[in-house]
């Protein structure tokens, strides 16, 4: 059998981030995925010189972890279920998400024909709208280079729900306090109600295709900030950063496309925004073990000459179901206000000037277990 980048990758990231969803033998399971990659990219700051690194907070092709999984049956079709998953950085072996020690998911709960309810740390509802139509996934090129939290939609505190049938998927989420891990960006789970999340799910899909629409809410608190950004940057409850997400794909034999768009509205005193996200890729394989994903990728700013637009390529070759080599080439072009870095690693660190273009390229190598 031949493993596409996009077929291997979303095999990986799906089977460490599923919530029970299929049944598993009963026992506790280790897993996790190690990758790691050098990069290069061009036009760094006002100088535009060129770094070459490892970016430590993202891996080239999927996040770095590890973690535990298990469940138990309880007879009746039901089941208690449980995911312990640690993120960390190949490059250091630092751990990621604040130094948490399970910073990627933690949570417990049942399992049965009715679905998956669970309690603890979790993904909100867009990461599992965008599994099957972002070709790219969480990539070091890619969506997070326009807006971080889309790889990292996380809640502290939260209830989750999802269930599966005949084709929908359903489901749900709700914190008391999205994010309490100290320093607390945003801890709630107070009387002022401050810092509560909310995600929603609608999803369907086919043999050879699937659509996918989700919401994705966040409040605001007196130190209230959110993936990628200060305390501070939604400082009070009324604030809101809320996404919209409406996605689809289409399989063609071997061939896979999808696409996307992505609505945020960011309602902050004095200066409220809003932006379109929009994402079209495809996946294919070309030869044996080798395979191509792409992306276009474009940014609509409200804010006067901020749009900005991209375009990934990447290249696989799978030595195995659980091995891949990988190479990486990228390219934002930014309007006149606008300074997104090609890569999503630690990007505030090699942002070019305003009104620049970057250009990024990577070779790594990830390994699953």
């Amino acid at each position: 059998m031949r493993w596409t980048s996009s077929a291997a990758a979303a095999m990986a990231l799906a089977a460490s981030s599923a919530q029970a969803q299929a049944p598993a033998p009963p026992g506790v399971q280790l897993y996790g995925i190690v990758d790691a990659g050098v990069e290069r990219v061009n036009n760094v700051g006002a100088a535009g010189r060129s770094v070459t690194r490892m970016p430590g907070l993202s891996g080239g092709q999927l996040p770095s972890r590890w973690g535990l999984r298990g469940n138990e049956d309880l007879g009746g079709g039901q089941r208690a279920v449980f995911t312990l998953e640690s993120g960390f950085g190949v490059d250091t072996g630092n751990l990621l998400q604040g130094g948490r020690g399970f910073g990627r998911q933690a949570f417990v709960g049942l399992s049965g024909g009715w679905g998956t309810l669970t309690l603890g740390r979790h993904w909100t509802m867009t990461f599992f709208s965008m599994l099957d139509a972002d070709v790219i996934g969480p990539s070091v090129f890619g969506l997070a280079a326009f807006d971080p939290y889309l790889p990292n939609a996380r809640t502290d505190n939260s209830v989750s729900y999802r269930g599966t049938f005949q084709g929908v998927t359903l489901g749900a989420t709700y914190s008391l306090g999205r994010d309490g891990a100290p320093p607390a960006n945003c801890g709630g789970e107070n009387a002022a109600g401050e810092c509560r999340a909310w995600s929603l799910l609608a999803k369907y899909d086919a043999p050879t295709w699937g659509v996918a629409l989700a919401h994705d809410k966040l409040e605001g608190g007196a130190t209230g900030g959110f993936f990628g950004q200060p305390a501070g940057t939604l400082p009070a409850a009324g604030n809101t950063d809320a996404r919209t997400h409406l996605n689809g794909y289409l399989r063609f034999g071997t061939l896979k496309l999808g696409a996307g768009l992505v609505r945020r509205e960011l309602k902050v005193s004095p200066a409220p925004l809003s932006t379109d996200l929009y994402y079209l890729g495809l996946s294919t394989p070309v030869a044996g073990a080798f395979s191509v994903d792409a992306q276009v990728i474009a940014l609509r700013d409200e804010r006067p000459d901020a749009n900005a637009r991209a375009l990934v390529v990447r290249g696989n070759y799978a030595f195995s179901r659980r091995t891949s080599a990988y190479a990486l080439l990228g390219r934002v072009s930014n309007g006149g206000t606008a300074a997104y870095s090609v890569t999503a690693g630690e990007a505030a660190s090699v942002a070019p000037a305003a009104g620049r273009g970057q250009t990024g390229v990577m070779l790594g190598l990830r390994h699953s277990f």
